[in-house]
């Protein structure tokens, strides 16, 4: 993706967002040099003058190439026909083939002894493509072509159901309100099979995959990487073998609670469905979760909630009757980070933001956050409905939004997420704040309802972001697999469902053979955006909201504490988001929580009333798959 927003469009150029980072110090992006080198590299020894030459004029080019882009972009993913594609298809591929002639010759200041920033900018550009095309001739336009198909397919792709047409919208939330097992199973199975339909160019998604990692991995291993996911895992300001170990002892430190609420909500489908749906000694069926990924499982919170719990309300239906449209929604987000000392959204934001589907047009419903000058032209994209998955989306797609405004004086190639994590959890953390008190304050509810149905609460959040975790962490790590060639496309089906299994406890409802491409039935896989950020922003959001409830002086339990109104925290908030990548993200980390580590432990804590519940319930039951 380039700098500019948070979307990546299939090969494009990355350097500056939140998916690029590495540190100075990172050995694997200098293990080796290809013999090619860009043939505008000065000959002899480099100079430091000649690398700040080169770094400026990189940030020429991300300037004004990386505005051009977004635009064209942002026109692709609001219209999306054969003309916008091509458009597209010819930027992605510019893109491509200038990030690779940067990439390599930033090569040639390896081994000079540079001043930390600019070593910084130097590893940043070398790392600053999403999907690298060799310096062949015509492989960046091949890569960038194949991209644009993937990701056209995705969003365009059709699905009947009962003789029509049906939006894939639409289809996502049929997943959360039908209870039919055999209806489910079937919307489950429709949508799976878009990635092995033929397409115009007489290929499948799952064809166009295995032709973009060979073409990608060949770009990988000329820029010193030994495949696509090494690179992609350098980018943590860790060598990437620590990087993978880093992210199984994030997963270690929350699965004790994963493996309780897994255990008590496969007991409580069991109830409602019997042993022959959903028996106890198996993972659970994915179609049952209430998301067409199985990836979070709040839409079943009817089915799974503590008995005495109910909170007394529901959210989406406190919207609707509050008169809440999608540009209310928007407002209501912009009006917390308002009262966090933030400055308003520009007027252009409400003018040339796509809040709702347009009729008449395909268009990319995923939601998603832009900036398209690398100023203040910032937007959502969003197909908004008036509910609480996207009164907290709103709230996560203004995170993005204001965390770009704030490095926006940074050099375009520090405009991004200290990692990519710190992006995705900004958001989130506000989200957090979307507690009975915060309700209460704008008029949703009258009263908070007491301690006692803290549980209630908890249980909806942990079906979301507990839930989310091993999902998280495997969509990468299946990737990472793809990549190094543990798993071909003869067997990508099978390693994908063994991942879940393995970390998720569930299961297809319907035989997947090795045909199938059931990755491809997720965004980020076709759309080639790495899911590990994901994984690391759920911890980061609850370390963030411990850290900020300290600094509000919040004296109760982790999860009744609201930052809205809070001036100084935003204060001290905006002063990590203004580094952008200026800094390896340990330091930016520190900055906002005292702390250069990553923890679990905040999200641990968040739940511990929910953890201790869940454990007596599952007492008597046997846990486990």
């Amino acid at each position: 993706m380039i700098k500019k927003y948070m979307r990546a469009p299939a090969g494009a150029l990355i350097a500056v967002s939140s998916l690029a980072l590495v540190s100075a110090c990172s050995g694997q992006s200098q293990t080796q040099e290809t013999s090619t080198q860009a043939s505008s590299q000065s000959s002899g020894e480099p100079t430091v003058g000649e690398a700040q030459e080169f770094i400026e004029k990189v940030e020429t080019f991300y300037r004004e190439f990386g505005e051009y882009s977004a635009r064209i972009a942002w026109v692709n993913a609001t219209y999306i026909n054969y003309d916008t594609d091509w458009l597209n298809t010819r930027m992605s591929a510019e893109g491509t083939e200038m990030g690779v002639k940067f990439a390599n010759e930033a090569k040639r200041f390896n081994d000079l002894e540079l001043p930390a920033e600019m070593r910084r900018k130097i590893e940043l550009v070398k790392l600053g493509l999403n999907l690298p095309a060799p310096e062949r001739q015509g492989a960046a336009k091949e890569l960038s072509e194949i991209n644009t198909r993937m990701a056209s397919t995705y969003a365009t792709g059709k699905i009947t159901l009962d003789g029509e047409e049906t939006p894939r919208v639409d289809l996502e939330e049929m997943m959360g309100t039908v209870r039919d097992p055999a209806r489910l199973q079937e919307i489950w199975v429709k949508w799976r099979e878009v990635p092995v339909a033929q397409t115009d160019a007489d290929t499948t998604m799952k064809e166009d995959y295995a032709s973009m990692v060979e073409i990608a991995n060949e770009g990988a291993r000329e820029l010193g990487f030994d495949d696509v996911g090494t690179m992609w895992r350098a980018r943590y300001d860790l060598p990437s073998e620590e990087f993978a170990a880093e992210t199984d002892r994030l997963w270690g430190q929350v699965k004790p609670l994963y493996d309780e609420l897994h255990c008590h909500v496969r007991a409580e489908l069991n109830e409602e469905y019997g042993d022959s749906v959903v028996p106890l000694d198996q993972p659970i069926r994915a179609d049952l979760l209430g998301n067409m990924w199985a990836q979070s499982w709040g839409n079943v919170y009817d089915l799974v909630a503590p008995g005495a719990a109910d909170p007394g309300y529901d959210l989406t239906a406190l919207l609707n009757d509050n008169g809440y449209d999608a540009v209310k929604m928007v407002e209501t987000g912009e009006a917390f980070f308002s009262s966090l000392g933030f400055d308003p959204l520009p007027d252009t934001f409400w003018e040339r933001s796509q809040i709702t589907k347009p009729e008449g047009r395909e268009v990319a419903c995923h939601a998603s956050a832009w900036n398209l000058d690398g100023q203040d032209d910032i937007r959502i994209k969003m197909c908004t409905k008036v509910n609480a998955d996207d009164f907290q989306t709103v709230h996560h797609e203004l995170g993005h939004n204001y965390y770009q405004r704030a490095y926006k004086d940074q050099s375009p190639i520090f405009q991004g997420g200290a990692n990519g994590g710190f992006h995705e959890a900004i958001g989130d953390m506000v989200g957090l704040s979307i507690t009975p008190s915060y309700l209460k304050q704008l008029g949703l509810i009258d009263e908070e309802p007491d301690a006692s149905k803290d549980v209630g609460l908890l249980m909806q959040a942990a079906l979301e972001k507990v839930a989310f975790q091993p999902f998280g962490l495997l969509m990468d790590k299946w990737r990472w697999q793809v990549f190094s060639g543990e798993l071909t496309p003869a067997t990508y089906n099978d390693g994908w469902w063994a991942l879940r299994e393995q970390y998720q406890g569930i299961r297809p409802p319907v035989e997947r053979s090795s045909d199938y491409f059931d990755a491809g039935g997720k965004y980020h896989i076709p759309n080639n955006v790495s899911y590990t950020r994901y994984f690391i922003a759920h911890i980061l959001q609850f370390q963030f909201l411990k850290a900020a409830c300290e600094q509000a002086g919040w004296d109760g339990p982790l999860h009744r504490c609201s930052i809205f109104g809070s001036e100084e925290v935003g204060e001290n908030f905006n002063a990590m988001l203004e580094m952008g990548q200026s800094k390896p993200w340990p330091e930016a980390l520190e900055a906002f929580t005292g702390t250069r580590e990553m923890d679990g432990s905040a999200m641990v804590e968040y739940f511990a009333p929910l953890m201790t519940w869940l454990q007596e319930q599952n007492a008597d039951r046997t846990c486990g798959w």
